[in-house]
């Protein structure tokens, strides 16, 4: 197995500066969400540190989560109202849950996190099970854009000079597979350190396929989470799929 394909890793290597400023704020996620999930509860795959789970409780929503990484979890369970929800550690293809939910979703382009060829299409499978009659399965990802690929093949990116530190990252892309690697070296006075991070990116219409084969049913796309208009222009999209 190759080391990416490790639903853990991005944890390990992440969760210590995963709650950094300048990630988007949740709360619109929030908010479009709670208008989905009735009296819920709802499911969230790879729920991290709670970035979006805890902003969706404050709008009254039970959330119950699945995360592979416990370093993660224990992020979770050190934010206020973190320590009451409930979460299985695991693979979040796999939904190791009984249901029934009305809401599913997956946010911040991590259904591409799952590398493994299949695992995506596993994961619709096994969250069409979960889902109640009616329910929604709600995706967040990038419009994959292939001559922002090709600029960043080229480029060496320069993330932190200190005096003890430097942190540069690359990339490579795999047009054929839909993969990419990205690898991010911090070099010190002790030695270098490699922290690789990889996806299998899907364009929209075959992220729709993967929903289809599951028996669920595209009900609305957005640009964002303030439900503007997507255009072949948007470089993300908000994708609401209904179990009918």
């Amino acid at each position: 197995m190759s080391l990416l394909d490790d639903p853990g890793l991005f944890g390990r290597q992440w969760a210590a500066g995963y709650d950094r400023p300048g990630n988007p704020d949740p709360e619109p996620a929030a908010a479009f969400l709670a208008g989905l999930a009735g009296d819920g509860p709802a499911l969230e795959l790879a729920i991290g540190s709670g970035r979006v789970a805890l902003p969706l409780t404050a709008h009254g929503v039970p959330v119950e989560g699945i995360e592979a990484s416990p370093e993660m979890v224990e992020l979770l369970r050190e934010k206020p109202g973190g320590e009451s929800l409930p979460v299985v550690v695991g693979d979040m293809a796999d939904v190791a849950v009984n249901g029934v939910y009305p809401l599913v979703y997956l946010v911040f382009n991590t259904l591409f996190n799952l590398t493994v060829p299949g695992r995506q299409e596993d994961c619709f499978r096994n969250v069409a099970r979960v889902l109640a009659p009616g329910g929604r399965f709600v995706i967040e990802a990038f419009v994959p854009d292939e001559a922002k690929f090709a600029t960043e093949e080229r480029e060496v990116q320069v993330h932190d000079v200190t005096e003890e530190s430097v942190t540069v990252r690359m990339h490579r892309y795999d047009r054929e597979a839909q993969t990419f690697l990205r690898q991010t070296l911090t070099f010190t006075g002790n030695g270098v350190q490699l922290r690789p991070f990889g996806m299998r990116y899907q364009w929209p219409e075959q992220i729709d396929g993967f929903a289809e084969a599951a028996g669920l049913r595209l009900e609305a796309r957005y640009a964002d989470w303030d439900r503007s208009l997507f255009t072949v222009e948007s470089r993300s999209h908000i994708s609401v799929y209904r179990k009918d």
